[in-house]
């Protein structure tokens, strides 16, 4: 008897990809009498007709005991971050590249889907951090980067902990990453990679003209203001690698800790140290 009776579905943003794994999801879902919820995006890509076990065009809700991804890591942190604050676990096949947050490849789809449907998999409860301006806030599951514009003048920042001036670094941004994210956009900026269950976040530097600017790993309780002192050029900001808001010369963002926010399902006994180990020495091999 399957645990799961009713799932959203996410994939890939290039339909080809995954069309031939949705039929065989379709057909294992009616096996295992569960339904189906694509919202309207997903009906468009994938040409979707009304049929037994699907609903169509239905938004994300939290009203589902699953969320089913077919992708790669920016679909699966678009489940997460739509399941955050809830108890839905995200269950992700990688079709993507890397897939450092998948819950399994997609070489043998049917033993995956068997598991998601059974709730044959562990609950990992991941932190995060949220952007502050004035009234607007931005969740962010992997990381936030800040970047000068192409063809200005590099950004000069500064930024605080505590409401106290750490450093003022002209450089090319930097990057605000959780430990889920630390292997990201930080690690390419020689940052440190922190495991799954520390407690913190990392700043590290993008291109820094400074031979003193080190990445730093901040404790949970303290907010980090960044704050954009150059005389003129903006820069953009962007939350898990999507632009969301820029920074005017003379502005500043607020960046705080959130313990215990989305849940990823992995496979009983899988560890954060073997994670690492299987998805970047697969690319170094």
């Amino acid at each position: 008897m399957s645990w799961c009776s009713v799932a959203t579905v996410l994939t890939h943003r290039r339909a080809a990809d995954t069309a031939g794994a949705l039929r065989d999801l379709i057909e294992c879902a009616r096996a295992h009498d569960v339904t189906l919820r694509f919202d309207e995006s997903e009906t468009r890509k994938h040409g979707l007709e009304p049929a037994d076990g699907l609903v169509l065009d239905a938004p994300l809700s939290s009203d589902v005991d699953l969320c089913l991804v077919l992708g790669g890591d920016g679909t699966i942190l678009s489940g997460l971050r739509a399941y955050a604050g809830t108890k839905v676990p995200v269950f992700a096949i990688n079709f993507g590249e890397v897939g450092f947050l998948a819950t399994m490849d997609r070489d043998d789809l049917t033993a995956a889907f068997e598991r998601a449907f059974g709730g044959d998999f562990e609950r990992l409860g991941l932190t995060a951090v949220v952007v502050r301006r004035e009234q607007e806030d931005w969740l962010a599951i992997n990381d936030v980067s800040v970047h000068r514009r192409p063809g200005m003048r590099v950004a000069d920042l500064a930024y605080k902990l505590g409401g106290e001036e750490v450093g003022r670094v002209r450089c090319d941004g930097l990057v605000v990453a959780t430990p889920a994210g630390s292997t990201g956009y930080n690690l390419a900026n020689a940052g440190p990679v922190l495991a799954w269950g520390v407690a913190g976040f990392v700043v590290s530097f993008i291109a820094p003209h400074s031979l003193t600017a080190r990445a730093l790993v901040v404790a949970p309780d303290d907010t980090l203001t960044i704050q954009n002192v150059s005389r003129e050029e903006y820069v953009d900001v962007h939350v898990d690698g999507r632009p969301s808001c820029r920074l005017d010369a003379g502005s500043e963002i607020h960046v705080e800790f959130v313990r215990s926010t989305a849940v990823l399902a992995q496979l009983p006994g899988a560890t954060f140290y073997h994670r690492l180990r299987e998805r970047f020495g697969r690319l170094a091999s």
